[in-house]
């Protein structure tokens, strides 16, 4: 095996090494989980394999829990593993099976088998979720194998339902995921897993048919397939990545491309930037723009601070990572290199120097010593002539010139320092002589430096040179140096003096700088976090206007267009309108995307400056600033800090904006396919009596006089039957209309709830013909705070679908008992029962169960309404299966009042 190539000087990344022994520490257990795109691909499959393999080699291996979902070669692959017995739990009338957590917990083996990580566990578990049993194992020391498909991922959920239209329920957060020791994806084609579908290995037939007309077609599996490759490759890019901090192994490891791409103040640095855009578009690989931040950064004009930090932001809105960090090489070629190895970079981009070869002599070439040092990374130098275009537009709008007025405290505390000085080394000159007297005064030329900078430590250090020369140079007292080699003395003195001085003040303006970041950077972050946090615009609006003026000292209005116009949304101090002057300005700089007013080349005669507020998708709005001072409103630093500003809120806006726009075209799908949904059921069940009723009508009108009174008799029956029915079906539109809008209210009051059984029974005497009805209502049934004119009307519904779908000539059953504080009325059928996938879906608007081959008739709104008014009174209404026979059952939960509640207890 190749040895791992290590720098010497490399050191391992603090941050991987203390993952790591926490790792150690907490002595858990190691996660492996198989990943696939799609139900069927075989994770399950690959996941009971490589158990087995894990068995032979003296594992000891338990089957946890395990869906086989009736695929005979995966129930093969369970003989020969130990299976525990699953723990049954009690639940709406049925019994639930779910994995027994302490079973397995208690036989401790080596690896536990635990399938469906995002399945949610049936109330009355230890767990709402089986991924939070699986973290339980892992905290004990037990190692588990599981499986997830990527739609169950937290973070792919809204992907997963824009490409399926499918919103999945169940999910598994992102950190489960990214904690995983070992991750394996389980990849089959489209055409593959289509063809499984099809021989029926992956569900039952008629699942199969619905499941390739809509979730698995080729084009859902081909973008479901993409999303998996693209999430498990970048979970095994950061293992591979924390790996090589961990181990100090120098990078690159291409195993992905990485593109780096460095920046400077120079005016090619944005097209720079847009080239390694377009290379990683080609490459599909991450890039991230550098800046690194030197003596020399110090030193730049605010016009060139500006473009810098202009190119950084391009390089963000173009999707980069923009990266300013601290130079602590001797070459910058050096901190380049070392952050290209601990990232794993395997190309850099950089820009062509144009400086004079003199200039190279004398400070180097960063594209030579690149070139040199790179190893096994890439370097790209790119011509000048390819980056002339699309430079980064100059600022438009003036800012105020820094204005430091003198101070003379420093220079005089310096001058005192010095003087501290030569009282200390004239008390010990006569006992350690002249040779460490010059140690005193170059400490208060550093305590100069340090405190005040680098004018003030000349000073101190001109003024320590001539007490050195006058009180402790021959002849004393006088500025004559008769030995020359005092001369030197004194020379090398001063020389020193001033090189610390100038070191000492370079240091704190470094430090103070430093410090000004990290200032900085804690409010924006704060600020990002605020803005994180908010989920209304009017909250991010706030929290902008608010943060801008706290940070630059200014007052602020926020404007978003509204019908076309620029309008006053928010502002701090708040502030709803704006003159005209300010109005005019502010349309401007939203119709040009450019700075209008205060300190702008456009309406300067305004009062505000307004910016306009930027996304990658365009402008998004307008700021304005003032404040009660005259002239430019921001200093350059300041500007900077406010693009910043603006960057995080215009990002907040739109994401709230992007969030609306989402509900609202939700709220469209869903109402286009109620819409769609009435029509069809209007169009059918609405049609068939409308039929009936006409066809009976005509009869009787035209051939009247040839008809027998029996004949007529029944036609007359027919119109009246399906009146009733459609009368039924407008009824329950009305209601339905009536829920959705809030304008049912109970009317409750103390009912026998047997007197409202026996009237909804009569009202339903002609749909339960056909059946025998069986009723069973227990003696002690206490009184109820019902509507009785509701109930009547839930009874009824549940009766109606009953009769529905059970066949003719079968039982339906009322049981009425009472269960503590609650008292449940049952309605049981024997039909052919609900498919368990469709039990709480027969609830929803518009929806019929299929049972046979055909649809009962109806618009699917009966127990819709039915909910709505149970949960009107407080009650509940569930469906289930029966267990004795075939069958449904749909219970209704009532609560008992409290004022049967204490005759009970009285009596």
């Amino acid at each position: 095996m190749a040895q791992q190539r290590r720098d010497p000087e490399q050191r391992p990344s603090p941050e991987a090494l203390l993952e790591a022994a926490r790792r150690e520490e907490s002595r858990a257990g190691r996660l492996k989980i198989f990943v696939g795109a799609a139900p069927g691909v075989g994770k399950t499959y690959e996941m009971l394999q490589s158990a087995h393999a894990k068995r032979k080699a003296g594992v000891d291996v338990v089957v946890g829990v395990v869906e086989t979902h009736g695929r005979a070669e995966t129930e093969a692959l369970l003989h020969g593993l130990e299976v525990l017995p699953r723990k049954r739990i009690e639940y709406k009338d049925q019994v639930i099976e779910e994995m027994d957590l302490d079973a397995l917990i208690a036989r401790r083996p080596g690896i536990a088998l635990v399938d469906e990580l995002a399945h949610t566990n049936a109330p009355g578990s230890r767990h709402p979720k089986r991924y939070l049993d699986v973290e339980e194992l892992l905290s004990r020391g037990i190692d588990v194998y599981t499986a997830v498909n990527i739609q169950h991922i937290e973070s792919l959920n809204d992907v997963v339902a824009q490409i399926t239209h499918v919103r999945v329920r169940e999910t598994v957060p992102d950190s489960v995921f990214d904690r995983a020791d070992a991750i394996e994806l389980i990849d089959l084609t489209p055409d593959d897993l289509i063809q499984r579908l099809k021989e029926g290995k992956v569900y039952v037939p008629k699942q199969a048919e619905r499941a390739l007309e809509h979730y698995f077609s080729p084009g859902n599996l081909t973008a479901l397939r993409e999303l998996a490759l693209r999430r498990t490759a970048e979970r095994v890019d950061e293992q591979l990545l924390t790996h090589m901090q961990a181990n100090a192994i120098a990078g690159p490891w291409a195993a992905g491309e990485r593109i780096l791409v460095c920046i400077s103040e120079d005016p090619r640095a944005a097209g720079l930037v847009r080239y390694t855009r377009r290379l990683a578009d080609r490459l599909h690989a991450p890039w991230t723009a550098l800046s690194i931040e030197t003596r020399r950064s110090l030193q730049l004009t605010d016009e060139q601070r500006d473009r810098l930090a202009d190119t950084l932001r391009l390089a963000e809105t173009l999707g980069g990572e923009a990266l300013t960090i601290p130079g602590v090489g001797r070459r910058i070629a050096d901190d380049i290199i070392g952050f290209a190895q601990a990232n794993n970079v395997t190309q850099i981009i950089i820009g062509k120097s144009m400086r004079s070869w003199w200039f190279e002599m004398r400070r180097g070439s960063v594209v030579h010593d690149l070139v040199r040092r790179a190893g096994n990374i890439s370097i790209n130098v790119i011509a000048g002539e390819e980056l002339a275009a699309e430079p980064v537009p100059k600022k438009t709008v003036r800012t105020a010139e820094r204005q430091e007025p003198f101070d003379p405290v420093p220079y005089a505390i310096s001058l005192l320092l010095v003087a501290v000085a030569l009282g200390v080394d004239l008390l010990i000159h006569p006992w350690l002589g002249i040779e460490n007297i010059d140690l005193a005064f170059l400490t208060a030329v550093v305590a100069a430096a340090v405190r005040y900078g680098l004018l003030p430590s000349v000073l101190a250090s001109v003024a320590a040179s001539l007490c050195y020369n006058f009180f402790f140079m021959p002849p004393v007292y006088t500025f004559t140096i008769a030995d020359p080699t005092n001369v030197a003395a004194f020379f090398f003195f001063m020389l020193i003096a001033i090189v610390v001085s100038n070191v000492a003040a370079r240091v704190r303006t470094q430090a103070v700088s430093a410090i000004g970041r990290v200032r900085t950077t804690e409010s924006l972050y704060a600020f990002s976090r605020k803005l994180a946090g908010t989920a209304t615009l009017d909250d991010v609006l706030w929290a902008t206007a608010y943060q801008t003026a706290l940070m630059l000292k200014v007052r602020v209005v926020l404007l978003l267009p509204e019908d076309g116009v620029i309008t006053v949304k928010a502002g701090y101090p708040p502030e709803d309108q704006l003159d005209q002057a300010d109005l005019a300005a502010a349309n401007w700089a939203w119709g040009n995307d450019r700075p209008a007013g205060r300190g702008a080349d456009t309406l300067p005669g305004a009062k505000r400056l307004f910016l306009p507020m930027r996304t990658g998708r365009g402008p998004i709005g307008v700021i304005g600033i003032d404040d009660d001072k005259t002239g430019p409103l921001l200093t350059p630093d300041q500007r900077r800090l406010l693009d910043a500003l603006m960057d995080q809120g215009a990002l907040a806006i739109e994401r709230v904006q992007l969030v609306e726009d989402m509900d609202r075209v939700k709220r469209t799908v869903e109402s286009d396919r109620l819409r769609q949904a009435l029509l069809t059921s209007i169009s059918h069940d609405l049609k068939t009596p409308l039929a009936s009723v006409l066809g009976a009508a005509s009869t009787m009108r035209d051939l009247a006089s040839g008809l027998s009174e029996p004949e007529k008799r029944d036609l007359l029956a027919t119109v009246i039957d399906e009146s009733e029915r459609l009368n039924r079906f407008i009824a329950n539109l009305l209601d339905m209309t009536k829920l959705e809008s809030g304008a049912i209210v109970p009317n409750t009051a103390p009912h026998d709830i047997g007197e409202i059984v026996g009237s909804g029974l009569r009202r339903a005497g002609k749909i339960l013909a056909g059946h025998k009805v069986s009723l069973e209502l227990a003696a002690d049934l206490p009184m109820l705070e019902l509507d009785a004119v509701l109930f009547e009307q839930v009874l009824f519904n549940l009766l109606d679908n009953a009769a529905k779908y059970a066949p003719a000539d079968t039982t339906i059953s009322i049981r009425g008992f009472r269960e503590r504080d609650w008292v449940s009325l049952q309605i049981l059928d024997e039909g052919e029962g609900i498919p368990p996938t469709e039990l709480e879906m027969i609830f929803d608007k518009f929806y019929r169960a299929q049972k046979g081959d055909h649809v009962r008739p109806g618009t699917g709104l009966g127990l819709a309404i039915s909910r709505g008014f149970v949960e009107a009174m407080h009650g509940t209404i569930l469906a289930a299966n029966r267990t004795d026979r075939s069958g449904a059952v749909l219970t209704i939960r009532l609560p008992i009042p409290s004022a049967s509640k204490a005759l009970d207890t009285a009596a």
